[in-house]
């Protein structure tokens, strides 16, 4: 009788505590539900505020995970068989509240920081571009963290100052030890801070990788070739490297067509119709800077031609490749139509025949004799 009364206590013990973990759990779930289900739907619900709805989705999994952990706790203490471990729930509850706050808090202000300094930029009421943005972002989430585990060792009892005095001690070692990505990671504060390179740049550098900066990292920068590949630089090489920056000091590219025309043609004649296509271009394509205008100039006699360069402008690096080509292909049309000779070295391949050989052979017996 004894026994079955216990094991009826039990079985009932553990029914309500599986209730009390099923309470706490259900409304974190239904909030992560909801969430996801306001994000899917976004674009048809603009009533809704976005700064709000990416707050509520920065919440949704810490506010499950506290619920999940609060209610585990909270269904161990309604045991009997669990009274001895009160201290230590009560202990694990405070502890798991500082870790997911001291997470909730650097995820929300990192976001916050994050989009005041892009919109003061937008506006024009600072200049900062979305690398400094990341970097500053970073260093607060750090400090961030590094209060909340200060937080949790006073809390836990465990004292802070020796702490800290054998980390001047072990820091030294610790320095030594990660010194290659302490280098990257102060080699990637520098490229930020002094603006060398920034988010969306196209880059080149002098061991031939270039494309677009993707993302400046702790240890190493992204880039993005044009055939869609990652190049992932290590933040101290790429500091160290030559680096040609098309993006910098602004995204205007300039554009030269070299060529040559004959030495018969005339020569006022030539850059007037140069000058008539280049302009052309810029009226017509869009990707042409139009303020700029174009120049024209000749540049030497060469073999077979008077060399020529025409210099236009392009909005960035990947509209110079439609600009050079229209400009090459409207200047051929229009020379051939107005009669313009473009010389071209022309190479005679002389046989060597055994006739040739006997006939010199033969000329040569008769002089000697």
């Amino acid at each position: 009788m004894f026994f079955e009364d216990l094991q009826n206590n039990l079985l009932i013990e553990i029914i309500r505590a599986a209730l009390l973990l099923i309470a706490f759990v259900l409304p974190g779930w239904l909030f992560v539900f909801i969430i996801k289900k306001m994000q899917n739907k976004w674009p048809e619900r603009k009533e809704h505020s976005p700064v709000v709805l990416s707050y509520l989705f920065i919440l949704r999994w810490p506010i499950f995970i506290l619920l999940a952990v609060q209610g585990a706790i909270v269904a161990l203490r309604s045991m009997s068989f669990t009274e001895n471990w009160h201290d230590t729930l009560n202990k694990s509850s405070i502890v798991t509240l500082i870790v997911i706050g001291t997470y909730v808090v650097a995820k929300v202000f990192s976001y916050f920081l994050g989009r005041r300094l892009g919109i003061a930029s937008a506006q024009k009421k600072i200049y900062i571009d979305e690398g400094t943005i990341r970097f500053i972002q970073r260093i607060t989430v750090i400090l961030l963290y590094t209060g909340g585990i200060l937080l949790l060792l006073d809390y836990l009892g465990i004292p802070i100052s020796p702490l800290l005095a054998g980390l001047g001690i072990g820091g030294l070692a610790i320095a030594l030890a990660l010194q290659p990505t302490l280098g990257n990671f102060f080699a990637g504060s520098q490229i930020i801070t002094d603006q060398i390179v920034r988010v969306g740049d196209y880059i080149e550098l002098d061991n031939g990788a270039k494309g677009y900066v993707v993302d400046i990292g702790w240890r190493s920068t992204r880039i993005r070739t044009t055939f869609n590949n990652l190049v992932i630089i290590p933040n101290s090489r790429l500091a160290d490297s030559i680096i040609t920056n098309y993006y910098s000091p602004h995204m205007e590219l300039a554009i030269t067509v070299d060529g040559g025309v004959s030495y018969s043609s005339d020569l006022q004649h030539v850059e007037n119709v140069a000058m008539e296509v280049a302009n052309e271009v810029i009226e017509e394509l869009p990707e042409a800077v139009k303020e700029r205008g174009a120049w024209f100039g000749y540049e030497a006699f060469d073999d077979s031609n008077i060399k020529f360069w025409i210099w236009i402008y392009a909005k960035d690096r990947l509209s110079s490749f439609t600009v050079k080509t229209e400009l090459i292909k409207r200047l051929h049309t229009r020379f051939r139509k107005e009669g313009i000779k473009i010389n071209y070295p022309v190479r005679e391949i002389i046989e060597y025949t055994d006739t040739a050989k006997t006939m010199e052979h033969g000329n040569a017996g008769e002089e000697v004799t």
